[in-house]
């Protein structure tokens, strides 16, 4: 491997979060003065192709990358566009079991499934509490109380969305 690629590596895993390919450039800069936008590009895709990293799927206003290969639920926010590993195991057998139902409701080969969780991160949580009522997200399913526990809103319900 280059000594590109391991620092760009490097960058994405580090970072424990979901770069962009501007970010990464960034901090690859940084231990790289010399280093271009294409050069990242280029072994963001290797990386991908090989199994080092994850592109995350398209849907975002930017490709995002992610260090962590193992399987994992996201979390996005609706607001700011923030992306989080959701702290739930994919190996659920309730998940197994939908897989298997709707293999044998469509007839298609079913072989495992994307799902991501909306919603707002803590900050913009906390700003959309601030703004006012006719201004805030109106599709929120839960509030989150002063204690952290959360309860069903009186809003209305939000879409599911399960990616394919």
């Amino acid at each position: 491997m280059t000594h590109q690629r391991e620092m760009i590596l490097e960058v994405v895993r580090e970072s424990h979060t979901h770069l962009t390919a501007d970010e990464i450039y960034e901090r690859a800069r940084k231990k790289l003065p010399r280093i271009s936008m294409g050069t990242v590009y280029r072994n963001l895709d290797i990386l991908d192709s090989c199994g080092f990293i994850k592109k995350l799927q398209p849907g975002y206003a930017q490709m995002r990358f992610d260090g962590n290969t193992k399987d994992h639920y996201h979390v996005v926010c609706m607001r700011c566009g923030k992306i989080g590993d959701a702290p739930i195991e994919p190996s659920d057998n309730a998940l197994e079991n939908l897989e298997n139902a709707l293999g044998n409701l469509t007839h298609y080969g079913i072989f495992g499934h994307n799902l991501e969780f909306i919603g707002l991160c803590p900050a913009c949580l906390e700003r959309e509490k601030s703004l006012p009522e006719d201004e805030q997200i109106d599709h929120l399913m839960m509030e989150v109380r002063e204690d952290g526990s959360q309860r069903e809103s009186n809003r209305k319900k939000s879409h599911h969305r399960i990616r394919r």
